[in-house]
């Protein structure tokens, strides 16, 4: 193969039954080391925002990993493995590790989606649903290239710059909302601070707007 500027790893290993989570790490350092011996300048990692501990106020990509469940404990732990991997390889390829919210179209919320559809959604006292962080897969797409563009290294949150709620985006695909008491345990906004990548990148104006979450998602043809 030629040499390359940059890796794109999009690969990993999702939760389900018998998936093997450590795989994450093992699929990060080959990366690196494909970036190595293409002479790339850098590579970007596909992480994922669920290395944070949820919290009120938005996730800066300095607030503390303790992710809560094992996906994002693979993910803190293939971050790490890279890490180790540049110090133990001076000179080799940067990388990018890009923390990605919600995708539109391909989270549990869109996967139970569609015209007609009835869902539960958590009501809190205020009566809001909850919010989270999206993003549009062609923002995605959009993203990652101007990451490949730039100088930013290092841990990027990847969503757009608000969050949006879940109820909003029902409505939004023509699916009828079944409420229920939000437990103590749920939280009403999980939302990562972005700042870093809008400095390199610019958002649409609409692109944490519902409809244009639903909108872009069936524009893939994939969902729903």
């Amino acid at each position: 193969m030629p040499q390359v500027d940059a890796i794109v790893a999009l690969w990993g290993v999702k939760p389900g039954p018998g998936a093997d989570l450590d795989q994450n790490a093992a699929l990060g350092l080959a990366a690196m080391e494909l970036g190595r011996a293409l002479g790339a300048k850098k590579v970007l990692h596909a992480s994922s925002a669920a290395v944070y501990q949820p919290g009120p106020v938005p996730l800066h990509e300095e607030a503390s990993l303790i992710p809560p469940s094992g996906y994002g404990a693979a993910k803190v732990a293939m971050e790490a493995k890279i890490a180790r991997w540049q110090a133990d390889n001076p000179g080799g390829p940067d990388s990018v590790l890009m923390r990605i919210g919600n995708v539109a179209g391909a989270d549990s919320l869109f996967a139970n989606l569609g015209r007609g559809a009835r869902i539960r959604l958590d009501r809190f006292p205020d009566g809001t649903a909850p919010r989270r962080s999206y993003i549009a897969p062609q923002d995605l797409a959009a993203a990652i290239l101007a990451l490949v563009g730039s100088d930013l290294t290092g841990p990027v949150n990847v969503c757009a710059p608000m969050a949006t709620g879940m109820d909003q985006i029902a409505l939004a695909a023509g699916a009828e909302i079944d409420w229920v008491p939000a437990p103590d345990s749920a939280l009403p906004v999980v939302q990562l601070d972005c700042s870093r990548l809008q400095s390199i990148h610019e958002f649409p104006q609409d692109s944490a707007k519902a409809a244009y979450l639903v909108n872009a998602a069936r524009a893939t043809g994939v969902w729903p």
